[in-house]
């Protein structure tokens, strides 16, 4: 799930399908940060690092989302806090990470991670199942962990470069390999094709998970947001630091998991003498 501080879904999530075009526009709009004299090499190593040449415009997007953020999404977080407590929280949260289970196990097998994509499978049937839709989180308890996977994070393991920091109007902080990725995930997202776009259920489902996906994304980061926003000297420098070394990390613990075999899902017992 992306926020400032996790890169899986925007505060905003419900305008995902504008991403790769709303990209497009910021690129090819916005203003850009003046590259540092030849002669001052230290200055020049920063900037490269930072590796955020659009940083005007982007503090503009930063400005504008902090508005919508302060105005809208905050209090329907403050309020879905105070309204539904925090055991239903948890079980929305659930349910809404089943939901997106298809389009972690298509980039687990795009990434070609074959233990990931069988831990994957198993969280969904049990979930499903003995998890009662994915309510309760019973396959973490059974040694299914959840882990993170996108299209962003598969074309990273490919090799394809990140591009510069971008922080888009409404979707918040990525970078143009991400912003191609959350297209494709759109794209594999079987709920993005059940049923005709007329019919009401639909829209009314789909709009709702969106909806519940952007509240509950911001409520869980409620209160460390809140301490950035009041104790850092530049919080968008601040969130632009968090939102790469998060991204980092998982892109590495992706790369370093060479996990090959199938794992034994009902491992046997340990053997008895006889069995020597």
């Amino acid at each position: 799930m992306r926020s400032y501080l996790s890169p899986r879904v925007s505060f905003f999530g419900t305008q995902r399908l504008l991403l790769p075009l709303v990209a497009a526009i910021a690129l090819c709009t916005s203003g850009c940060a003046t590259r540092p004299p030849a002669d001052d090499p230290d200055a020049i190593a920063d900037f490269e690092q930072t590796n955020d040449p659009l940083e005007p415009t982007n503090r503009v997007f930063y400005a504008i989302n902090n508005g919508l953020d302060t105005v809208i999404l905050r209090p329907l977080a403050l309020g879905y806090r105070a309204v539904v407590p925090g055991q239903v929280r948890e079980g929305i949260h659930n349910v809404l990470a089943n939901l997106g289970t298809p389009v972690v196990l298509g980039n687990d097998i795009l990434s070609g991670k074959p233990r990931r994509a069988g831990d994957t499978t198993m969280r969904f049937l049990i979930n499903t199942t003995a998890g009662v839709l994915g309510i309760f989180d019973v396959a973490a308890k059974w040694g299914y962990k959840e882990h993170d996977a996108d299209f962003g994070m598969t074309m990273a393991n490919w090799g394809v470069p990140e591009g510069p920091f971008l922080f888009l109007p409404v979707l918040g902080p990525t970078d143009p390999r991400d912003a191609a990725g959350f297209g494709v995930d759109i794209a594999m997202d079987p709920f993005t094709w059940v049923g005709p776009p007329s019919s009401t259920g639909v829209t009314v489902f789909k709009w709702t998970r969106y909806g519940l996906n952007a509240v509950d994304s911001r409520e869980r980061f409620l209160d460390p947001i809140d301490q950035i926003k009041k104790t850092a000297l530049d919080p968008y420098a601040t969130f632009r630091s968090l939102f790469r070394q998060h991204r980092h990390a998982q892109i590495e613990e992706l790369r370093n998991d060479h996990r090959a075999t199938v794992p034994a899902w009902f491992p046997r017992q340990p053997a008895t003498p006889a069995e020597h």
